[in-house]
């Protein structure tokens, strides 16, 4: 069925920036149709035709939702950029369109329905917002952006999304004969810079929780400018920290919920920050000096709780990649006791998955807060509050 059109009512919003509809007979086939909208009718080109369901991309609108706006960017059309999947929707219906898709996972996989989420923008508006950006460069040396599933690269003159202090570089409009990627990133307390093929001249400088981090432009940083300090407030709004406890800051990168942390326990406070990869651990040990009760562990998480850290803790930040902490890492936590855990979720599916190991455990899901940190596109970040069945 690859490129065979059909017409469609568009159904509920699904993970990953689609919504569903059916086609055939009663109950029909699940067709994941890209730029549409909830109780849409469609024209859908299918794109992929999988074993249990197809996925389309939405070429015609034959009734549209009043959620439905014109794409501030040109290159935000199925043929083209697949970056942001949501620029066609209204930025307030974007934030329900999130919550309902964290809604739905946390009913689905983490059993528990109807738990309220709401999804809360981030100052600076929709657009100009991203401050790391890859372009890939094709076959004639034209940076430019990926079509969506593909390696197919379409060539821009700006990106929208992307700060205002990258979209100024020179990017678009040179040649890169020996380049394969071109990195950007626009620090909050350094210049712009490029890095071909992800070699920049030198390090960055960012501010967050009240100081100044220098870090390899590589390194892993919040791409929203108000990303950073937005996680750590919800952090200790949710943890309440107490001087003399101590935390564990797991997945930790260069620190920040670690120096987050220190400013409620204390600098001298045993706060022990697990993390595998070195630039971030370079970077940890070099920015968090005056933490003196800070401990740095270069491992991988699961290594770490199996043959490193013992409990008991009091607190513990889990800011696990996509695919979640996972089973093993979820039960190691829970086994070291502490009275709570916040848990910051970029991905929330994965969430949910691990929610449920929580649950199954004898935890709970006590406080969620959701935020826009990616406008236009179809992230979404939380952050969890876990804590034993009997106390909270």
């Amino acid at each position: 069925m690859i490129s065979e059109r059909v017409e469609v009512t568009v159904g509920a919003v699904a993970h990953g920036g689609h919504c569903v509809a059916r086609i055939g007979e009663p109950p029909g086939r699940v067709v994941f149709v890209r730029h549409a909208l909830p109780g849409e009718r469609v024209v859908a080109e299918i794109t992929e035709e999988h074993p249990g369901y197809l996925r389309a991309d939405a070429v015609s609108v034959l009734e549209s939702s009043p959620d439905r706006v014109e794409p501030p960017c040109p290159y935000a059309r199925p043929d083209l950029c697949g970056g942001c999947d949501l620029q066609h929707v209204d930025p307030p219906a974007q934030l329900e369109w999130k919550a309902a898709v964290v809604r739905e996972q946390l009913a689905r996989l983490g059993g528990l329905p109807d738990f309220p989420v709401r999804v809360e923008p981030l100052p600076g508006g929709p657009l100009g917002w991203r401050t790391r950006v890859r372009y890939t460069v094709d076959a004639a040396g034209r940076a430019g952006l990926l079509k969506h599933r593909s390696h197919e690269v379409v060539p821009i003159d700006r990106c929208r999304i992307a700060h205002a202090a990258i979209q100024e570089l020179p990017v678009t409009a040179e040649a890169w004969p020996s380049a394969s990627t071109v990195d950007t990133v626009a620090p909050a307390a350094s210049p712009a810079m490029v890095g071909p093929d992800g070699v920049f001249d030198g390090p960055t400088a960012e501010r967050a929780v009240g100081r100044e981090w220098t870090l390899p432009a590589d390194a892993f940083w919040q791409v929203h400018p108000a990303a950073a300090d937005t996680l750590a407030g919800a952090v200790l709004e949710m943890l309440e920290p107490r001087p003399g406890e101590s935390a564990w800051d797991l997945y930790g990168g260069a620190g920040l919920f670690a120096a987050a942390l220190a400013t409620k326990l204390g600098p001298d406070a045993p706060i022990t920050l697990v993390e595998s990869a070195q630039p971030a651990v370079a970077a940890a040990r070099t920015n968090l000096t005056d933490v003196t009760g800070l401990r740095v562990v270069q491992s991988t998480v699961e290594a770490a709780l199996r043959r490193r850290l013992t409990g008991p803790v009091d607190l513990v930040v889990l800011d696990p990649p996509r695919t979640g902490a996972g089973a093993a890492v979820t039960r190691a936590v829970m086994a070291a006791g502490p009275r709570a855990v916040a848990y910051v979720a970029c991905d929330p599916a994965a969430f949910a998955r691990d929610v449920r190991t929580f649950r199954d455990g004898g935890w709970r899901l006590a406080a969620l807060r959701a935020f826009d940190m990616f406008p236009m596109t179809h992230h979404v970040e939380c952050v969890g509050l876990l804590v034993p069945s009997l106390r909270g």
